[in-house]
């Protein structure tokens, strides 16, 4: 029983931690932009890259928002085509902690994730997708 309580205890400490991180990268999503639904998230440890899979619609203007911390700049994200062509990346652009941007077709993405070098050892790899057409 006392196993028990040590797990829901932890995990619900981990789901406070990632609600808290949610509150905190949502404010890089101004009401000008839809949500498109989704929260993509995952534990992280600092020698780890998370992958997202995304699609993006032409001719909408989109802004990924992506955190780690109660911190800018603790994430660091690349965004590749399909074919794996870099499209962005934030470590060139000073740890963006947003990225607006636009595409004339459809295309498909990977989203990768890795912790920065002010982040702590491990979190949350937090990414939030939203748009206006």
């Amino acid at each position: 029983m006392m196993v028990v309580a040590v797990v829901l205890a932890l995990t619900t400490k981990a789901e406070a931690q990632a609600d808290t991180l949610l509150n905190f990268c949502a404010r890089h999503i101004p009401s000008s932009y839809i949500s498109d639904g989704q929260v993509y998230q995952t534990p992280i440890s600092s020698d780890e890259t998370a992958e997202f899979h995304v699609t993006f619609y032409g001719g909408s203007t989109y802004r990924l928002a992506a955190c780690s911390g109660l911190e800018d700049g603790n994430l660091v994200y690349t965004v590749y085509d399909s074919e794996r062509n870099e499209l962005f990346c934030n470590a060139d652009h000073k740890d963006a902690p947003y990225w607006d941007f636009r595409f004339g077709s459809t295309v498909d993405c990977v989203i990768e994730a890795r912790l920065g070098d002010k982040a702590p050892e491990s979190g949350f790899a937090i990414l939030l997708i939203g748009f206006k057409n």
